[in-house]
């Protein structure tokens, strides 16, 4: 079967349903168990947040999902792997496809199921489960169009959060790409477009949710294009002896270029957090 991506025709954001087949049935997502709708060569089409893995986290317009696999009665007690539904969601991401997002949700004492709209995912890592397996964690923004969520009324404890956004200061990575004359600290590439040069500056420790990280020039790095998106997926990463190396294969790409202080802290969480790595 294939994956529809986007809005499916005749369902509004908000509609309720009583049970995943009725979901199925109206084309919002493809399975009755899995949290997963999709596959690993086209990519993931929607998504259901059910509670099943305690560790993800919903507020809202913003979504810190798990991934699938090795979880059992509520309990991680193996290590995910970037397969089947996980793989499929980091297509999206890369794609830049929409997936739709299902909440299960309790109202008037009936659990079901409701179509909260369309959300990009962003990012994804590796991080330990609170149980301690790895897990695959997916961050997942409500698309601009879609409004803000807003929840409807359910009987039962509701919890109420603030998502703050990050505000980003151009002074801080204009200040780091100005220090290294535009040139990209991994592969020494200058690029010259018509406005003069261009480099990205890349905050080593990522900005808001989970992450956390400062927008200081200590967590800035001054790269190109190519190697800031392979930074930023976790495809290279700087080891504790300064060198640049490629994930997949432990190859050491070259000795990094520092002439400003990187707080080795984002470094190591970049690491592990992002890129993976037990050290």
């Amino acid at each position: 079967m294939a994956s529809e991506f986007g809005e499916v025709r005749g369902v509004a954001v908000g509609t309720w349903f009583e049970s995943r087949s009725a979901v199925r049935d109206a084309g919002l997502h493809r399975h009755l168990m899995a949290g997963i709708s999709g596959n690993f060569y086209e990519g993931a089409d929607a998504i259901v947040l059910s509670g099943g893995y305690k560790d993800d986290e919903d507020r809202g317009d913003w979504i810190l999902y798990t991934g699938q696999g090795g979880n059992e009665a509520g309990r991680q007690v193996r290590d995910q792997t970037l397969t089947k539904g996980n793989l499929a969601l980091a297509l999206s991401e890369e794609q830049g496809l929409p997936v739709r997002v299902i909440r299960k949700q309790r109202r008037g004492g009936v659990d079901g199921y409701v179509y909260s709209g369309l959300y990009s995912v962003r990012r994804h890592w590796v991080e330990a489960s609170s149980d301690g397996p790895l897990i695959y964690r997916f961050e997942l923004d409500r698309e601009p169009s879609q409004g803000e969520w807003e929840p409807q009324e359910a009987t039962g404890h509701r919890a109420t959060s603030v998502m703050q956004r990050i505000v980003r200061n151009s002074s801080v990575t204009q200040y780091v790409k100005e220090l290294y004359d535009f040139t990209c600290q991994f592969c020494g590439v200058r690029l010259e477009v018509d406005a003069g040069a261009y480099a990205e500056g890349a905050h080593v420790r990522p900005l808001g949710g989970v992450h956390a990280g400062r927008d200081a020039i200590s967590n800035v790095l001054c790269l190109c294009p190519n190697d800031h998106v392979l930074f930023d997926k976790g495809a290279t990463f700087v080891d504790a002896e300064s060198r640049l190396v490629r994930t997949a294969t432990d190859e050491v790409i070259t000795e990094l270029s520092l002439e400003h202080y990187v707080n080795p802290g984002n470094f190591s969480y970049h690491r592990t957090r992002i890129a993976g790595q037990a050290y």
